[in-house]
């Protein structure tokens, strides 16, 4: 597989994990957030896919498309793999509702349409 189809492949997976990111918040106040444990635990988990992904894209594309955060998002998945004793709900419930959707709009031209699909 090519560096092309393996970036296609990382920000396929920053995508989709944005996306469910979006579902999980949809509908819900803050107050709905910090008191659902499960919701709490699926956003992190799918911010610090998001930043793995992210980390895994080569230098080349990440320096050719400076209008996505980068280093913002790795930092975040580093703080909840490593540091997540330091999870602030307030932090994390605003990337969810306001970084994530800029997010989607930013990388949906990025990913290929035929990315995921299959035969039959």
């Amino acid at each position: 597989m090519g560096r092309e189809q393996e970036d296609a492949g990382f920000l396929w997976d920053m995508l989709d994990a944005a996306q469910a990111v979006r579902e999980f918040v949809a509908g819900c106040s803050f107050d709905d957030y910090a008191a659902d444990r499960k919701l709490r635990g699926a956003v992190e988990r799918h911010i610090e896919i998001i930043g793995e992904a992210a980390g895994k894209v080569s230098r080349a594309f990440r320096e050719a498309h400076p209008e996505i955060p980068w280093k913002q998002i790795i930092a975040q998945r580093h703080v909840l793999a490593h540091e997540y004793g330091e999870i602030e709900d307030p932090l994390l419930w605003r990337v969810a509702t306001r970084h994530i959707p800029d997010l989607i709009v930013t990388l949906g031209p990025l990913v290929p349409p035929t990315l995921g699909e299959t035969d039959g």
